[in-house]
């Protein structure tokens, strides 16, 4: 991927968002942009005749996603992408039960070995280990939170610190889904690396925005859900699997997963060998032929865009709005590098006397879209949005808070 170094200017105009709606929201639902609604009616417009349709047609838009997301992640094979480490899921959850269901075949698994994950967590990514810690004697270690300002630099030390000898798996996103905080992953796989564990990501509050180096970072599965930062449709997950899981049983046994699925006339003669590295792990029904082209535009278009360049514009779109909250008494985590927080998804603590959701409704009230998320709220820019939406914020904000 060539990288660009022009800054990004307001991409408004490529989006239908209506005039007065100040959508600061991605984390929760990314709108289409114009030009992934339109893939969606020329899906839906093909689909009205499907006459003609072919064998490959099952699995030519998968390819193409999967290539364009492993460039997105910087997924290669000897300097190339490499598409066939990706499954095509429904969901997070799915792609952490294919951690969970392999994690017996992991070198070393002992009972009484621990799980790591940070505090607070999404649900999705701390349901998948209470069985598979019952059949395998584990234990799961919770990193927590640290109450004092700043965060992010001893909540990653402390995460480091519970990485040990006695863990099995690490499972950490690039930044927290509440509060934006980040996590530095590179110190991450190299520790889990050293003491023999896994790495499970939920990239899902992060890839698309922040850039992400599978190279650099080298984890052991990463899981991405494409309708936040990847600005696609809603029940479609990308995931990577790495050589882990190359032999790995997976969750369903889909009939396109195997080896000349793509021979129709031959699909009776039953094929025991899958097609390589992580097709085991695809879905059924993995062609989706009306998402599917949605999701190859979205991807096209943040790789022309490219998250360097939106964490660029979500940060100079938010920089004056920070100290003027501040000043209502409400606390931002500081920009401190990979330990810091991001500029695209930030969490605003809110001051002890007030009450997130009454805030959240007041916003909502002058058409102000974030998410309240425990004591704070979760302001989540794209490069849809415009200093106007920024000024409409402070102002709201100013007027409850004072």
């Amino acid at each position: 991927m060539t990288i660009a170094t022009t800054p990004l200017l307001i991409q408004k105009d490529k989006f239908t968002l209506p005039e007065g709606i100040h959508y600061l929201n991605c984390a929760t639902r990314a709108p289409f942009s114009r030009t992934v609604e339109q893939a969606g009616h020329e899906a839906i417009h093909r689909d009205t005749n499907p006459f003609g349709l072919r064998p490959d047609d099952f699995f030519g838009g998968a390819v193409r996603v999967r290539t364009l997301f492993s460039e997105l992640i910087n997924n290669r094979n000897a300097g190339t992408p490499d598409p066939d480490r990706i499954a095509i899921i429904p969901s997070v959850s799915y792609g952490m039960a294919v951690v969970a269901r392999n994690l017996s075949r992991k070198p070393g698994i002992r009972a009484g070995q621990q799980i790591v994950l940070v505090g607070s967590e999404f649900p999705s990514d701390v349901y998948a280990w209470t069985r598979v810690c019952t059949e395998l004697g584990l234990t799961v270690t919770t990193v927590a939170m640290p109450d004092e300002f700043p965060k992010g630099m001893r909540w990653n030390e402390r995460l480091l610190d519970a990485i040990g000898p006695d863990t099995a798996l690490v499972v950490v996103p690039p930044i927290h889904w509440m509060y934006g905080i980040r996590f530095d992953l590179e110190a991450v796989g190299q520790r889990a690396r050293e003491v023999g564990a896994w790495l499970a990501v939920d990239g899902t509050q992060a890839i698309g925005a922040l850039p992400f180096d599978l190279t650099t970072i080298q984890p052991d599965a990463v899981i991405c859900a494409g309708y936040k930062w990847l600005m696609g449709p809603y029940s479609l997950c990308l995931a990577y699997f790495g050589p882990a899981f190359d032999d790995g049983i997976p969750l369903e046994e889909g009939w396109m997963n195997r080896i000349d699925s793509n021979q129709f006339h031959r699909l009776m003669d039953y094929q025991p060998v899958y097609r390589p590295k992580a097709h085991r792990y695809n879905a059924g029904e993995q062609s989706h032929f009306l998402q599917m082209p949605m999701l190859e535009a979205a991807l096209e278009q943040l790789l022309n865009w490219q998250p360097a360049r939106i964490q660029a514009y979500t940060d100079v779109l938010l920089q004056n709005a920070w100290p003027a909250l501040e000043k209502l008494g409400c606390r931002v985590e500081p920009i401190n590098g990979s330990r810091g927080r991001s500029h695209h998804l930030v969490g605003l603590w809110l001051p002890d006397h007030a009450d997130p959701m009454a805030v959240q409704q007041a916003l909502q009230a002058e058409n102000v879209s974030v998410s309240a998320r425990a004591r704070a709220l979760r302001i989540a820019p794209h490069v849809y949005n415009t200093p106007d939406d920024v000024d409409a914020l402070v102002h709201v904000l100013t007027a409850v808070l004072s």
